[in-house]
């Protein structure tokens, strides 16, 4: 048994601690859970869906206390309100299309054959979410796992601590059985021993390629299905007949937001080179507009990053790229300790031998690089072991759609970026991972096909 700590990046203290649960008692809580699955998937599919949304709505009225809490463990401003409108719009969309999604196949129903295809649960489900958007991401899969008949062992990040605590304690009191759905805390190495042993029937995991790598692993053998969202490096591209104004403030906005802390977080912009200098000036004119404080201040636009090395990691970035002849555009504000705040930054100068063009940064800054046309920037997007999103910039929707076909990513934006749209599959390629959440394809994710041939007579 270890203790897990979630420091507050804020100002480095302790805000909270929990104790992990050993291996046996891990296994005992996981028995529990796959004994109840079975009545929980026998129940009618609306009763589980209105226990489900009675979960989100008991959320919803946590969000006061809630918001300052997400600030105080992982630094998002509280004059953003939170992350209930995009979990309430996920949960609500997968519940509106369970009933849909969830239907048999119907082949043939005659005097002599029924067949039919049914999707039935997995059985368990451990989601392993992330601490940027922690309930957001979570409910991606909860949602649906339980309204699907699955039972749910959700672990949280040690980031973001006490989430899986209030999401358990909300669903819990809105009706839906404690061994249903259960918080866990666990370190990394009971965890990867219970996939090993099977403990679960699938296995859902958001975080970085390393701990994708490390689930993969654990998994060996076992045949244990496995949806991963891992790393990102998601480009932008502004054509020549973009909207300039539009282009710039929605994919600063992209590259900035949450301190750069996103799983689709625009990474590296390319922007036509008709357009390239006044797309840098009112890029550099809108950071420059950034308030850098205490998440917890209403004033403050830009927080502190989650933790110091992943800050460290960013100013790494960036000064290896000043080295190698970018050109950073922001001075440094007063407010940049050398810690967790930190100066959101726009590079200029950058080529993709860079690490802050290649590797993912999660974090306040963005290379920009002027392209001459459609071909170049598609070889550059491309140019990325990453594919998660895309974001193409033009009045011309036939064109995006033409682009859009050379890309290799999870999801093609025109116009708009960093926004996960639930009738949309959410899904990635090369190492973002693999599988899918949401839409109708996250119900196909989250059971498995079950084939029914009924012969009716013999004779």
């Amino acid at each position: 048994m270890t203790t897990l700590t979630c420091t507050s990046p804020i100002d480095g203290s302790v805000f909270a601690t929990r104790e992990t649960l050993t291996a046996d008692a891990a296994r005992d809580a996981i028995a529990k859970t796959r004994a109840a699955q079975a009545d929980w998937a026998a129940r009618p599919l609306q009763e589980r869906i209105d226990l489900v949304m009675a979960g989100v709505a008991a959320i919803g009225e946590m969000n006061d206390e809630i918001v300052p809490e997400l600030a105080r463990m992982m630094g998002r401003p509280v004059r953003y309100g939170g992350e209930f409108g995009g979990f309430n719009e996920r949960a609500s969309y997968m519940a509106e299309i369970a009933h849909e999604g969830l239907a048999d196949i119907e082949i043939s129903d005659d005097a002599t054959f029924h067949r039919y295809i049914r999707r039935v649960p997995h059985g368990v489900v451990f989601v392993v979410a992330p601490w940027n958007y922690p309930y957001m991401t979570a409910i991606n899969t909860v949602a649906p796992a339980l309204i699907a008949g699955n039972a749910v062992v959700l672990k949280h990040a040690t980031q973001t601590l006490l989430v899986g605590e209030r999401m358990a304690r909300a669903f819990h009191d809105a009706g839906v059985p404690e061994d249903v759905f259960r918080n866990v805390f666990l370190d990394h190495d009971t965890t990867s021993q219970l996939i090993s042993e099977s403990c679960f029937d699938f296995v859902n995991f958001t975080g970085s390629v390393g701990g994708g790598k490390a689930m993969e692993r654990a998994a060996a053998g076992t045949f244990t299905g496995l949806g991963l969202e891992l790393g990102g490096k998601d480009p932008g591209y502004v054509m020549e007949d973009a909207d300039l104004d539009a282009a710039v403030d929605t994919l600063i906005d992209g590259a900035m937001f949450n301190s750069g802390q996103c799983c689709c977080g625009i990474e590296r912009i390319y922007v036509h080179e008709s357009l390239f200098d006044a797309f840098v000036e009112k890029a550099v004119a809108i950071v420059n507009g950034y308030r850098l404080g205490d998440p917890l201040d209403p004033e403050t636009t830009i927080g502190p990053m989650a933790n110091a090395r992943f800050a460290a990691e960013v100013r790494a970035q960036i000064s290896e790229a000043c080295d190698g002849g970018a050109t950073a555009h922001i001075d440094t504000f007063p407010q940049d300790d050398g810690g967790t705040y930190l100066t959101p930054q726009i590079l200029t100068g950058v080529t993709h031998e860079m690490r802050v063009m290649r590797d993912e940064s999660f974090g306040p800054v963005v290379g920009i690089m002027p392209v001459r046309d459609d071909a170049q920037a598609i070889a550059l997007m491309n140019d990325s072991p990453f594919g998660l999103t895309a974001s193409l910039w033009t009045a011309d929707a036939a064109r995006a759609a033409r682009i859009g076909d050379a890309i290799e990513t999870g999801t093609i934006f025109m116009n708009r970026a960093d926004y996960l749209d639930p009738a949309l599959c959410w899904t990635g390629c090369k190492s973002t991972g693999r599988g899918g959440a949401l839409s109708v394809i996250g119900y196909h994710n989250l059971t498995r096909p079950k084939s029914y041939h009924l012969k009716k007579v013999t004779s």
